[in-house]
């Protein structure tokens, strides 16, 4: 069972995009916090938060298009049937 995804077990759960998106704000609200400081050690894990958000669009980007495949091919999901996969 997973903890944060829709699933047959939890179908109340989020979607990957939406997940990452969450992920992705709380980035960068954390990340303004340390804009101006100017010690290297922050400068550093600064520059890494940027980095991380550039992947994270990326994936948000890709688990975007999944969706727009499977409702595309299936429909909106419904609650506790699969579109595809085994139940």
């Amino acid at each position: 069972m997973t903890h944060f995804l829709v699933t047959d077990e939890k179908p109340d759960g989020y979607r990957l995009e939406d997940i990452l998106s969450i992920l992705r704000r709380d980035i960068i609200k954390r990340s303004t916090k340390i804009m101006d400081d100017e010690r290297p050690e922050a400068k550093a894990v600064l520059n890494n938060s940027i980095r991380v958000l550039g992947l994270l669009s990326e994936c948000i980007s890709i688990a975007e298009d999944s969706t727009r495949i499977l409702e595309k091919s299936f429909g909106k999901s419904v609650e506790g049937k699969p579109r595809i996969g085994k139940p």
